[in-house]
């Protein structure tokens, strides 16, 4: 995955706030990478209405 390239949420692992939730299933641009707690690398992705939020790799599916 890279920086400008759209992603769809394609799951959560286990954060559950209304505001995560609610972006199941939507697409957003990837705007940069953060590392996360020993977990890995997280994605940040930015959605069309400026929300922006950190997602797991798997959590994302890149788009054609």
């Amino acid at each position: 995955m890279e920086i400008g390239q759209k992603v769809r949420v394609r799951r959560l692992r286990d954060r559950s706030p209304q505001a995560m939730v609610q972006r199941l299933g939507q697409v957003g641009v990837i705007q940069s990478f953060k590392v996360v707690d020993g977990q890995g690398i997280g994605i940040v992705v930015q959605f069309e209405d400026q929300f922006s939020t950190w997602f797991f790799e798997d959590e994302l599916q890149a788009m054609a």
